[in-house]
């Protein structure tokens, strides 16, 4: 298939996937997408077993293996939805809570990543490196899944804040930890060297080269933009930053979703008010999130039919359930201690462990990872564990953060 006919199969999809979701499940318009495709899929194997003659699920697999969900979303689409989330956060209010931010998307990624590996690797046997790497595949959150669910629920500012920040910026951290880690426990073929000075180098050299591309590209959008005022070719401006500034980052080995934030909360905040007419604002905001929407839709799409491309066995499935646990226990530690050593230096708001823990979802980033690893006989360990985990972590808690986070974490009613 052609990637028109491609992109043409996934949007009608999509579609018709959301309007079933909105007549009857009625559930998050994201998380309802996920659950009929997931149900979909299962169909689709279970009418392959009555008529086994058909071969539909070998059409099926090769199909969903084709569309290389990995470099679709690794490639292009986490850009989108990341310049598209970091639009909406103000560095006004991202600076009263850096130091907490910073922590979680730092510290805290490398905590849960160690926590996550050392138990996976007692848990299967795994050797600890390659344990390492499934834990800094699974520590990132989705900052589009976190920021959907807890959208309804009237959250203090600084929770909100904190949350936007750290799940943009540990997508790109995690990432970073990944490859970092992928280096040392597959060296074949690393040109960064392996070894921790190869690490620190890598590290470096991905994390601040994103930020500075990031923030050097989103400034010099915002001068041409001050100089134009034009709503449409103003949006064509920030699409072509937020695609050419991801593929220029991929082109010189720097990371990409960092650049992406960092561009998104430039034009965001310093754009929106020093570049940007009223118009302007309106239009460019609301091309975004329609954007947002539309590539979040088919993101859970294509993770419902990833199903397809896990192989399940009983152990396999088991070590899953097991790691769901892990997860939240390496998410917890990634929440907890930047929280206890920043106590001293203020208050921080109610509830934000528990709304941050459970709020901690995995996403389309954790699978694209997984399948992005080099083959081996731990790769469908990997897979299917990190499949397992997301599918909760989407369905199960992102059905439920909401409550809590209206029950522990809203904004005190004024008397």
């Amino acid at each position: 298939m052609t990637v028109l006919q491609i992109a043409a199969v996934l949007i009608v999809l999509a579609g018709a996937f959301g309007a079933i979701n909105y007549l009857f499940l009625k559930l998050p318009s994201s998380i309802g997408i996920l659950v009929v495709a997931l149900f979909a899929s299962l169909g689709v194997v279970g009418l392959d077993r009555l008529l086994p003659g058909l071969g539909i699920v070998a059409q099926v697999r090769d199909l969903v293996i084709g569309l290389e969900f990995s470099d679709a979303l690794l490639q292009g689409m986490l850009g989108l939805l990341l310049f598209a989330g970091a639009l909406h956060v103000k560095l006004g209010d991202l600076r009263r809570q850096w130091r907490l931010v910073f922590l979680m998307a730092t510290m805290g990624v490398a905590l849960s990543t160690v926590v996550v590996g050392v138990g996976f690797s007692w848990m299967t046997g795994m050797p600890l490196l390659v344990a390492m790497v499934f834990g800094a595949l699974i520590s990132p959150t989705d900052p589009v899944a976190v920021l959907g669910v807890l959208r309804e629920a009237n959250l203090r500012k600084s929770l909100e804040t904190t949350i936007a920040g750290e799940s943009l910026f540990n997508d790109g951290v995690g990432y970073v930890v990944f490859l970092v880690l992928i280096g040392i426990a597959f060296p074949h073929g690393d040109a960064h060297g392996s070894g921790l000075a190869g690490a620190a180098r890598l590290f470096f050299q991905e994390a601040v080269g994103g930020a500075v591309l990031g923030t050097v590209l989103g400034w010099l959008t915002f001068r041409v933009m001050r100089r134009i005022d034009d709503y449409a070719l103003e949006v064509l401006l920030t699409l072509g930053l937020a695609f050419g500034g991801y593929e220029l980052a991929v082109y010189l080995h720097v990371s990409a979703p960092i650049m992406a934030v960092c561009a998104g909360l430039l034009i965001g905040d310093i754009g929106t008010k020093h570049g940007m007419s009223e118009l302007t604002r309106r239009y460019v905001e609301g091309f975004w999130q329609l954007i947002d929407e539309i590539l979040n839709a088919v993101l859970f799409l294509m993770i419902g039919a990833e199903v397809f491309a896990v192989a399940f066995s009983f152990d396999a499935v088991t070590a899953g359930i097991l790691s769901i646990g892990l997860a939240l226990i390496g998410r917890l530690v990634a929440v907890a201690v930047p929280v206890l050593i920043l106590k001293p230096f203020g208050d921080h708001a109610p509830g934000i462990v528990p709304i941050m823990t459970w709020g901690g979802l995995k996403g389309g980033i954790s699978v694209a990872l997984a399948l992005s690893l080099p083959e081996g006989e731990w790769k469908p360990l990997i897979l299917t564990c990190t499949y397992i985990v997301v599918l909760f972590s989407i369905i199960v808690q992102g059905l439920t953060v909401g409550r809590l986070a209206a029950r522990v974490g809203r904004e005190p009613d004024l008397v």
